[in-house]
């Protein structure tokens, strides 16, 4: 879920098919843990969907071919930010992607520790176990440091176990989930929404309603992680912008039906942020007298999470060590093990992680500590679509005849047209985030917009403060990182 290192262009004239790279694109985007949140909505989330998928997703998606055809060099936001806007930002916006990611573990690892809680032996039981703290948090630890362990013993070990959880652990339950609620309503079951062509259009009077729709724009984050492959694309005018289509069209399929089975299955005031996509499998395998076959789907969720936690472990830490290695973090963090990696950095990920898991012991519960940390990540992620979009316009202008293999369509107006639309649209959600959702209780809703405002603020420092404090001896000679365009006319 996170713009990713580039790579520069290798020697291997291998091509990717228009299929092959939507398939990619589907699986780094694609996410089963955020659907309840969703199926709060009924038919209209189908609407939410639609609207981020052609506002977000694709201007994502094809900005991002342009900034890393254009931008090969290592670096990914940190080189894209920092060409348009200075180093200063650069480092702002790959600080705010490991903090991201670190701040989503617990989110991610809260819905496998939920979906392995269902692998018990009697449901009742599974249920209750789900939602107790201690258990979340034991779990959460437990699973974070294993992958860290993982991802620390190299790109081996990682891949090994990451190369097929996407397409175990989410793509074939999300086909089974919308399978499962076909299968449901077409043999007489009773949908516990309202069904009927009114109920598609929002409610845009409830402005509270927005702080879960605007997580929709989040369940589509990711797809820039691929969009270096489009130098392997044969006619990458025509073949990537078709496979971005088809990546679009492939995972707002399977996001809104998935969505709309639990809202068809699970009464809408018994929908629970966390535990309701494991219930619906529960109540229509129950239906379908199947019960036994709900550890399984339980087993393959925790295998999809397990292998997204050691793939971000190591992908957000490993684009951080070639920025330290520039001189932008002490030469403490820029100590790597035998397998390359970089364990300081990854043993202070961890550490950030475990304190992060106790919030679900002092928050009201788990699924308010879920719902807050959830909305946190999506804050941090935004600005860094934020800073993507302007610096894709910004270098239009500032390196307007740099070589870029793949462009946005129409020029300038086009990038105009397509950025402008990615960034409004990244404003809204960002401002949308803010409101306190009246399905979770969150305390008092000034406290909770003034907690993620304040911890917002306080992530943002960090790297301000340590590019201010940054001396010239932490910069490592061996470091892989070139120097940006403009760094031989003055630092900015």
């Amino acid at each position: 879920m996170a713009p990713s290192d580039s790579r520069p262009a290798g020697k291997n004239s291998a091509k990717i098919s228009v299929l092959g790279l939507a398939m990619l694109n589907i699986v780094a985007v694609v996410s089963l843990s955020g659907l309840p949140a969703e199926a709060e909505y009924g038919l209209s989330a189908a609407f939410y969907y639609v609207f981020a998928a052609v506002f977000f997703l694709v201007p994502v998606s094809l900005v991002a071919a342009e900034l890393a055809t254009g931008w090969p060099e290592k670096g990914g936001v940190f080189r894209w930010v920092g060409e348009a806007f200075g180093a200063r930002w650069g480092f702002v916006s790959i600080f705010l992607l490991l903090a991201q990611v670190t701040i989503f573990f617990p989110v991610l690892l809260t819905f496998g520790a939920i979906s392995l809680a269902y692998t018990g032996p009697e449901a009742t039981l599974d249920e209750k176990l789900s939602g107790n703290r201690l258990y979340i948090l034991l779990t959460v630890l437990a699973v974070f440091w294993v992958a860290t362990a993982i991802g620390a013993h190299g790109i081996a070990a990682f891949t090994r176990v990451a190369k097929w959880g996407g397409i175990v652990g989410t793509i074939l339950p999300a086909l089974l989930l919308v399978i499962l609620g076909l299968v449901y309503l077409s043999s007489g079951g009773q949908s516990q929404t309202p069904l009927g062509w009114g109920e598609v259009v929002p409610d845009f009077a409830r402005f509270s309603n927005l702080a879960l729709a605007a997580s929709i724009f989040l369940f589509y984050a990711g797809m820039e992680m691929n969009a270096i492959h489009v130098r392997d694309v044969e006619n990458p005018t025509r073949h990537y912008p078709l496979a971005v289509l088809i990546a679009a069209v492939g995972a707002m399929s399977i996001l809104v039906l998935g969505t709309l089975t639990i809202s068809f299955v699970v009464p809408r005031s018994e929908i629970d942020l966390t535990q309701s996509l494991l219930i619906t499998f529960l109540d229509v395998f129950r239906w379908l007298g199947l019960a036994w076959a709900v550890p399984i789907v339980a087993v393959a969720l925790v295998i999809g999470v397990l292998a997204g936690i050691v793939t971000w472990v190591v992908g957000p830490s490993t684009a951080m060590l070639a920025v330290a290695k520039a001189g932008y973090l002490p030469p403490f963090f820029q100590l790597t093990n035998k397998y390359g990696m970089p364990t300081r950095i990854l043993l202070f990920q961890a550490i950030s992680v475990s304190v992060l898991a106790v919030l679900f012991i002092v928050m009201p519960s788990v699924e308010a500590a879920f719902q807050v940390l959830s909305q946190l990540a999506g804050i941090l992620y935004l600005l860094i679509y934020l800073g993507m979009f302007a610096a894709a316009i910004q270098l239009r202008y500032s390196q307007p005849d740099r070589r870029r293999p793949y462009r946005v369509p129409g020029g300038l107006p086009g990038m105009w047209v397509i950025g402008g639309i990615g960034f409004v649209a990244s404003a809204l959600a960002l401002a949308s985030s803010l409101a306190p959702p009246d399905q979770i209780g969150v305390g008092s809703p000034t406290v909770y917009i003034g907690l993620l405002v304040g911890l917002a603020a306080m992530i943002i420092a960090v790297p301000l403060s340590v590019y201010v404090l940054r001396k010239p001896d932490w910069c490592d000679p061996g470091r892989d990182v070139a120097p940006f365009s403009w760094e031989t006319q003055g630092d900015r």
